[in-house]
């Protein structure tokens, strides 16, 4: 059992590093901010980008590879 959850673990952290390398930087910084990039069509429909998409997976792909280690962490 304790082979299978550590592959499962191996196979999750290879997947996080894919999703965390897919996203884009968020370089606007302080300029978007003034320049009140915000309030665009596409600041309010960011739910539906891909961008979102791929931070959504990251979240959830933690959550699990996180979750796999506390059982290692446990079961040993």
């Amino acid at each position: 059992m304790t082979l299978f959850i550590q592959i499962v673990q191996l196979i999750t952290a290879v997947v996080l590093v894919g999703v965390v390398l897919l996203q884009s930087g968020k370089s606007a910084g302080l300029s978007g901010a003034i320049g009140g990039g915000s309030e665009t069509y596409f600041a309010r429909n960011k739910a539906k980008t891909f961008e979102a998409k791929i931070a959504r997976a990251t979240k959830w792909v933690a959550i699990v590879f996180v979750l796999l280690t506390l059982v290692l962490n446990i079961m040993s």
